[in-house]
């Protein structure tokens, strides 16, 4: 089915502003059931007399960690209580814990939302993204850290490579006076590592801190990744750019059951909050049932095939207005000339 001109338009990010209304008692609600939910997870995976049940426990406050991020991103786009100093305390502390500050995350995150599938835009924020030209102008050395960076293991080592090197080490050395809370972020993150160690032994450790946090950066880094780079995703040469093309075209829904919406906070719809990033997650559902142009998104799920699709996705072919794999563009570039 063809996508039509409104897909484009402005009159569609204005009928998407109803929703972005807040609703301050359901805002706290979410926010507290949420840290609830969370401080009870944490309790099994940390005292459940039975290793299975601690495993158990560790896997749920993992997944409830990402939904826990969720409400931070919302609250630092202005969707979740813009004007609530308590708010204000408890995410900018939550952000330092999670190695997110907020310096940083506005920083990496906004340019994130002003060029999504912009390829002539400095990556800041998000995955890089070349084109079969550019893949093939590049060195060795540089097509390795290209490979690196978009490789699965580096989005199941987010934990490392996204967070504790990416939001917290590289900004803070590169500018210390800026971004010195993501170097206090990581300096909290390794003296609480070594006091739970100390307190509480390894176990505890690893089954309530190290082994959760594992498990919900990767699982949060993969949902970036693929909200991004999906098979059908289309980018838009510079001159073609819109914003609403962008968030449309470039961002994908994650068809999942309501189990999975709520541990994500509704990030799967995720072309809806690219177009209008004010509308708060506990509305997206809400907005896309309402307006039938966002009704025909690209769609992935977690099913392994779609996953590995995802991770499948490498260059972009500005010719066949398509991702390629890797191979493709090598062999395009040994090809004899016609």
């Amino acid at each position: 089915m063809e996508r039509s001109a409104p897909l484009t338009s402005r009159d569609l990010i204005s009928r998407t502003r109803p929703f972005a209304a807040q609703d301050t008692a359901r805002a706290w609600w979410h926010i507290t059931s949420t840290f609830g939910a969370l401080a009870a997870a944490l309790a099994v995976a940390a005292a459940a007399p039975w290793w299975p049940l601690r495993i158990v426990g560790g896997v749920l406050e993992a997944l409830i960690l990402v939904r826990a991020f969720i409400l931070y991103h919302d609250f630092m786009h202005g969707a979740l209580l813009p004007g609530s100093r308590i708010a204000r305390l408890l995410f900018h502390l939550h952000g330092v814990l999670m190695l997110t500050p907020a310096r940083i995350w506005n920083d990496t995150h906004n340019h994130h939302h002003a060029n999504t599938a912009r390829l002539a835009a400095a990556p800041a924020g998000t995955f890089t993204t070349w084109t079969t030209d550019t893949w093939r102008a590049a060195s060795t050395q540089q097509r390795l850290a290209y490979v690196i960076e978009r490789h699965p293991a580096t989005l199941l080592f987010g934990y490392v490579t996204a967070f504790m090197l990416n939001l917290c080490l590289f900004p803070f050395v590169r500018n210390p006076r800026r971004y010195w809370t993501s170097g206090l972020a990581l300096l909290v993150h390794v003296a609480v590592s070594i006091a739970l160690w100390t307190l509480f032994g390894p176990a505890v450790y690893l089954s309530a801190f190290l082994g959760p946090l594992f498990v919900a950066y990767a699982f949060g880094v993969y949902l970036f990744y693929a909200q991004h780079n999906f098979p059908d995703i289309e980018l838009q040469p510079e001159e073609e750019w819109t914003h609403s093309g962008g968030a449309l075209e470039a961002s994908s829904y994650l068809a999942c059951g309501p189990l999975m919406a709520w541990f994500t906070g509704n990030i799967g719809y995720h072309h809806v909050h690219h177009l209008n990033p004010r509308i708060p997650f506990y509305r997206l559902p809400e907005a896309m049932a309402s307006i039938p142009e966002l009704q025909r998104p690209h769609v992935t799920t977690l099913q392994p095939r779609d996953v590995v699709a995802c991770l499948r996705q490498n260059l972009w072919d500005p010719v066949q207005r398509r991702m390629v794999r890797y191979r493709e563009a090598s062999v395009a570039s040994f090809s004899p000339a016609r």
